[in-house]
């Protein structure tokens, strides 16, 4: 069997490797699955996203599988307990920050029925497919990332700049950003 082509960015690690074929810009309507996403985005603030990955395990574990009632309900006590754990980021404002996120998501069902829906309705339910031909012409951030962004800091969610936004958009497949000669880019998907 002939070598998989994929974006260069998830070449040379097995993991990265993973994540890129059977994740990364796949449309997800999972509220578990987003809240986790967001909360690893936040994570990779200052670090790679091959760290997190590595520690994705830590992460679930430390943060009850990323039940966002149980992240809610956290208690400060049980956040230090957690700040404490070297199978994630040691980051005080990054662990509070997923006890704050989940408190917004919740917030954010009330009101849209769905974290998912939410998410969906700033591009009405479609996939942005940027059609790059080469990794260099991915943006770090755009247009729909700094809206996004600017409505989820008002909502109360933390570590969501554009950039990370844009990182989760593509993350959670409302952006497609695999380049047309990557075995995993799907026109319009």
């Amino acid at each position: 069997m002939g070598e998989v082509t994929r974006c260069n960015w998830a070449n040379g690690d097995a993991v990265m490797m993973a994540y890129h074929d059977e994740e990364w810009c796949q449309p997800s309507y999972d509220d578990t699955y987003l809240f986790e996403l967001l909360n690893l985005e936040g994570a990779q603030a200052g670090l790679s996203w091959r760290t997190i990955l590595h520690k994705r395990a830590g992460y679930r574990d430390a943060f009850f599988q990323f039940d966002i009632s149980a992240c809610a309900n956290l208690t400060d006590e049980e956040l230090e307990d957690i700040i404490l754990n070297g199978a994630i980021i040691r980051n005080k404002a990054k662990v509070k920050a997923v006890r704050t996120n989940a408190i917004a998501v919740q917030k954010v069902q009330e009101e849209f029925g769905s974290f998912a829906s939410y998410m969906w309705h700033f591009t009405d339910g479609l996939v942005i497919d940027h059609q790059l031909k080469e990794d260099s012409e991915m943006p770090s951030k755009d247009e729909l990332s700094e809206r996004v962004s600017k409505d989820m800091k008002k909502r109360g969610f933390k570590f969501v700049g554009p950039i990370i936004v844009y990182s989760y958009l593509q993350a959670i497949g409302v952006l497609n950003d695999h380049v047309k000669t990557c075995a995993f880019y799907k026109k319009g998907h």
